[in-house]
């Protein structure tokens, strides 16, 4: 199964040029452009990076190499899926709320 790589963008220029659409494609990464408030407008990613700069490359600098960046991205991302706890879910994780999710369905594909 091919999983293939695909870049969302806002409908900036730079986004929407030849040059760029072309070194997508040289890369195999297919563009994905969304109309503004749809599923594919760029606020849920774009409050996430903030976040991510705020809580990490913000406070945790200055940075010595690619390589501690790269290691806490890795801790950050880690702990925004498996341990942030989420007041509008009850306090509980999004992994945490997503297995629950999938066991309710299991439960409810029984009882069907």
């Amino acid at each position: 199964m091919n999983k293939a790589l695909t870049h969302h963008s806002d409908r900036g220029s730079q986004y929407l040029s030849m040059k760029y659409t072309e070194r997508l494609a040289a890369a195999q990464i297919e563009p994905s452009v969304g109309s503004v408030g749809d599923a594919y407008d760029n606020a849920l990613a774009e409050c996430v990076i903030g976040l991510f700069k705020t809580e990490v490359i913000n406070q945790g600098g200055p940075w010595k190499s690619m390589r501690e960046i790269e290691w806490e991205t890795l801790n950050w991302v880690h702990w925004y899926n498996n341990q942030r706890l989420l007041e509008p879910i009850g306090y509980i994780t999004p992994v945490e709320a997503e297995e629950a999710f999938y066991q309710n369905m299991r439960i409810c594909d029984k009882a069907a």
